[in-house]
């Protein structure tokens, strides 16, 4: 597990985030720089934050009661998005993950396939990958 996530206290979406970072590190041209805090508006529960060089943030969760497949699907649906707005706000091509059968064109789609979290082409629907997979 990344070292940034070892002192998480939310084991699941620790797991999770470890593995759609992966997916981050191999492929996109921005990095989050992660962050547990206290959120006070939800009670004092810690949340995790990514955040930009630039200092924007955005907070990420998975549901407790959700399969691990189904957590690592939207945790990763949840980090293409930050990472398409961090692509944006670079003035990079903001499609992460590419589809690599419709370059330029779209990105792929995290879902659950047979009991494991993919990304797919939403064209064709043809999973490309595990989520946590991708090569560059």
């Amino acid at each position: 597990m990344d070292d940034q996530l070892v002192h998480l206290k939310d084991r699941a979406l620790a797991a999770a985030l470890d593995v759609v970072l992966r997916d981050v590190r191999a492929t996109c041209a921005v990095r989050p720089v992660v962050h547990e805090e206290r959120d006070f508006m939800r009670l004092g529960e810690d949340v995790i934050m990514l955040y930009a060089p630039g200092g924007s943030g955005q907070g990420v969760s998975v549901a407790e009661w959700r399969s691990p497949a189904e957590q690592v699907a939207d945790l990763a649906d949840q980090v293409q998005g930050w990472a398409v707005e961090e692509l944006c706000a670079a003035l990079k091509p903001a499609t992460w993950p590419e589809c690599p059968t419709h370059p330029g064109s779209h990105p792929l789609e995290a879902g659950v396939v047979r009991g494991v979290a993919v990304w797919s082409c939403p064209r064709t629907r043809k999973a490309v990958a595990p989520v946590g997979e991708l090569s560059s």
